[in-house]
């Protein structure tokens, strides 16, 4: 247990006394990340995290629901994609906007997920999360 304690310490997991953990989400993340990976299962990453499969699943609904955010997907050997872009013509003008929001966001529709980003978003940003969307309808 002292080496995979040694592991999980270097990435910030606090390990007490008692044995209890304290788990950063980046350290939650990069675990459901390695679930996803080609010919990874949940048992094989629990194992390697020294937690119950059951948690690592929980962690992995998290994900699914969006509260716990997947670190990009490294994508070297993958041929670039493109998603398809559906224009609409300009309706009317749009009243002013509630308070709290503003006229300068985007808007990304999947499904029954709406994300508003900011308008400065970059072109990258918005390829990960488009592409952990479309992992996650797998």
């Amino acid at each position: 247990m002292g080496a995979t304690t040694a592991f999980l310490r270097s990435l910030g997991v606090e390990v007490f006394e008692s044995g209890h953990r304290r788990w950063p989400d980046a350290v939650k993340a990069r675990a459901v990340a390695e679930t996803l990976e080609p010919g990874a299962t949940v048992n094989a990453v629990a194992a390697r995290y020294e937690v119950k499969p059951n948690q690592l699943s929980a962690w992995r609904c998290l994900a699914k629901q969006g509260k716990l955010v997947l670190p990009a997907a490294e994508m070297p050997d993958e041929p670039m994609a493109f998603a398809p872009l559906v224009l609409c013509e300009a309706g009317p003008p749009q009243p002013s906007q509630p308070s709290g929001q503003s006229a300068d966001r985007l808007r990304l529709v999947f499904g029954d997920v709406t994300i508003e980003l900011a308008a400065d978003t970059g072109a990258k940003r918005i390829a990960e999360i488009v592409h952990a969307l479309g992992a996650s309808s797998q």
